[in-house]
């Protein structure tokens, strides 16, 4: 039986995002319409079907976050990657809400130190923003870089956060 993939459109008070699932539900993309990568969110994953009731569950938690009702997501997650991908963005994951790192300090987490730029390549193609949290990796200056939706984006969902990135450059 073939595999049907269901995308939407979820907005948010920063910008609307694409998100793509599989026919269990599963994330496997989620963008902000100006990703500055250079493929579209479905050129990875054939979509089959624009349907937004299959991505509501989504829709639900991004809205909650939005919202400052959710830190935690209860999403399962299918994104495409090799094995060190996968196992990078399970770590980048465990980034709690409103705390940032380095791209070094997470290299390091995943038992890959010395590694910031690899971990730097990972945060990049991250094909699942703001549940799996790259934009809460700062460089090791403590600035900003580097976020495929936009560096504005990420500073309003740190400060959404209420993060405390600023005092790192102290």
């Amino acid at each position: 039986m073939p595999v049907c993939f269901y995308s939407g459109c979820i907005p948010t008070p920063i910008g609307e995002l694409t998100v793509i699932v599989n026919d269990q539900g599963a994330v496997m993309r989620l963008d902000f319409e100006n990703d500055s990568r250079v493929h579209p969110a479905n050129a990875q994953i054939p979509v089959t079907q624009h349907d937004d009731a299959a991505v509501r569950h989504v829709a639900e938690q991004i809205h909650q976050y939005f919202a400052k009702e959710r830190r935690h997501f209860d999403l399962t997650l299918a994104p495409l990657g090799t094995p060190f991908l996968k196992a990078a963005w399970q770590e980048l994951a465990k980034v709690p809400y409103g705390t940032v790192v380095t791209y070094g300090e997470l290299a390091e987490r995943a038992g890959h130190r010395g590694s910031a730029r690899a971990f730097g390549r990972v945060n990049a193609i991250n094909p699942i923003s703001i549940v799996v949290p790259c934009h809460r990796v700062i460089g090791a200056n403590g600035k900003l870089t580097g976020f495929s939706g936009g560096l504005d984006k990420k500073e309003a969902l740190l400060r959404l956060e209420g993060s405390l990135f600023q005092e790192r450059l102290l």
